[in-house]
């Protein structure tokens, strides 16, 4: 998993260095100093887990997950035990207090990569879902029976999937890692953290930063594959 380290303390960003030397899970992409930086940053990196000190210089860490459109996991770092409540307002995973112990670390990551994993499938259970298969979407007031086939992507925003089809965009609770495991690989592809696409919808690919893909989706949706799935989806759908 990819992750940002965010604290105004050079010194602490380098102690959590060292710590996570142990978890080859874990992939620091980056460290920023302050909530600008780290929006910046953010953004440019796509992080999947923020380290994330709470007390900084101009905006603290609360301000910054506040101007976030999507949140990626959060370990809150502070040496202040006072937030602790607020912290969880924000569905952070865990809330350590500096200096760090690394047992409370490791117990932090063991459920980091707990959440990660996909969720099991009952085996009585294990029909995957085609292009054929209908499902009941129900956003607010407004509901839809709508064949999978016309579902051209499916988005994560926080806790919630966004379905496109036709001119509809609604929301659901539920999360993108449910879903994949629900769906026929055959037909729909993990292009992201955030997104699946209707392999049928494809209308054209190109070539795009980092090694990743950008696809065109009939209709005008893009959608940028990430590097780690755009070999996948080349080997997918050469001859």
């Amino acid at each position: 998993m990819k992750a940002l380290i965010i604290d105004d303390e050079r010194l602490a960003r380098k102690e959590l260095t060292n710590l996570l030397q142990e978890y080859p899970e874990i992939d620091i992409v980056g460290e920023a100093v302050n909530a600008e930086d780290a929006l910046e940053k953010i953004n440019l990196l796509k992080p999947d887990l923020l380290f994330l000190d709470i007390q900084m210089p101009e905006k603290t860490g609360f301000e910054l997950l506040e101007s976030l459109d999507n949140v990626p996991e959060v370990i809150f770092t502070t040496a202040y035990d006072e937030y602790a409540l607020k912290a969880f307002d924000f569905n952070a995973l865990d809330y350590l207090l500096k200096p760090i112990e690394p047992d409370r670390l490791k117990e932090a990551l063991n459920k980091l990569l707990k959440r990660a994993q996909p969720e099991e499938v009952n085996p009585t259970d294990d029909k995957k879902l085609g292009p054929n298969d209908r499902v009941f979407v129900k956003d607010g007031d407004k509901c839809w029976f709508v064949k999978l086939e016309n579902i051209r992507l499916f988005e994560s925003d926080g806790n919630y999937i966004k379905i496109y089809f036709d001119n509809f965009k609604p929301m659901i609770h539920k999360s993108l890692n449910a879903l994949d495991e629900r769906l026929d690989d055959r037909s729909f592809f993990r292009a992201s953290r955030k997104h699946i696409i209707n392999l049928t919808w494809v209308e054209s690919i190109e070539s795009w930063f980092n090694g990743g893909l950008m696809v065109v989706l009939r209709g005008g949706d893009k959608v940028e594959v990430s590097r780690r799935q755009a070999a996948r989806f080349k080997e997918m759908m050469s001859l």
